[in-house]
């Protein structure tokens, strides 16, 4: 089973992916350590968004997909496969 995301999350990772570029500049720039932690954190708290984004979807789609067409072991092992991912998120 194929999985398609939505814009959503394109467009989320895009936004995290300048946001981490802008990071390593701050860093070759020299900025306070306080001001990169900062950021670094906000750019964490932004990944672990998008991973909730992309869980829901897999939710929504690819389980109940999963679960219409009957392939319910196939459904459970990806399911867990995918909550053992999110799980080591911090």
């Amino acid at each position: 089973m194929e999985c398609k995301h939505s814009q959503n999350v394109t467009q989320r990772l895009a936004r995290i992916a300048g946001q981490v570029n802008g990071i390593r500049e701050m860093v070759e720039e020299g900025r306070p350590c306080e001001e990169v932690l900062v950021q670094l954190s906000s750019a964490s708290r932004a990944l672990t968004q998008a991973a909730r984004l992309v869980m829901t979807e897999h939710l929504e789609h690819c389980v109940a997909e999963g679960f219409a067409t009957g392939d319910e072991a196939a459904v459970i092992e990806n399911l867990a496969k995918a909550l053992e991912q999110f799980a080591k998120m911090k």
